[in-house]
């Protein structure tokens, strides 16, 4: 039964899959969002690193949400213009960790849209997604160096 419910799952339509995207966008530019404040509020030496390392997360996120946009509106569609919420903080650690769960969410969100995309035989957005996946894990591999734990497991969408 969990083997044909996740076939069905795969079965989209391209005007679902824009729907999908534009859900991922409006995550892509949380993160951008997200990465430009906490870049510029992490304040002491033990964030001096990391607060540059997230001005650069900032701009590949905007990069990510670009090549999103794209796919979208090559599908047909108007890309979204809202972002998810931003949650903010007096906390570094809260701040990294809603990061570190963004960016959890986003690869696993991301993996199932490779599989739909490829269902669909839409090769190229797969290809693209695959080179977003992989900045991402970078990102995770950041935020948990900087928060000193092992990279959780990446969630389920």
């Amino acid at each position: 039964m969990a083997k044909k419910e996740m076939k069905s799952g795969l079965n989209i339509t391209r005007e679902r899959m824009i729907q999908l995207l534009n859900e991922d966008l409006a995550g892509e530019y949380q993160a951008i969002i997200a990465y430009v404040v906490y870049s510029q509020v992490l304040k002491g030496a033990a964030y001096t690193d990391i607060a540059r390392e997230l001005e650069t997360h900032a701009g590949e996120e905007l990069q990510h949400a670009i090549k999103i946009a794209k796919q979208i509106d090559y599908l047909g569609g108007m890309p979204a213009v809202v972002p998810k919420p931003v949650k903010t903080s007096d906390d570094p650690v809260v701040m990294l960790r809603a990061d570190l769960d963004n960016e959890r969410a986003t690869v696993g969100r991301y993996r199932e849209r490779i599989r739909q995309a490829e269902a669909m035989e839409e090769f190229a957005l797969s290809e693209i997604l695959r080179g977003i996946i992989a900045q991402e894990q970078e990102h995770e591999i950041d935020l948990a160096a900087a928060l000193d734990i092992d990279v959780p497991r990446s969630k389920k969408p």
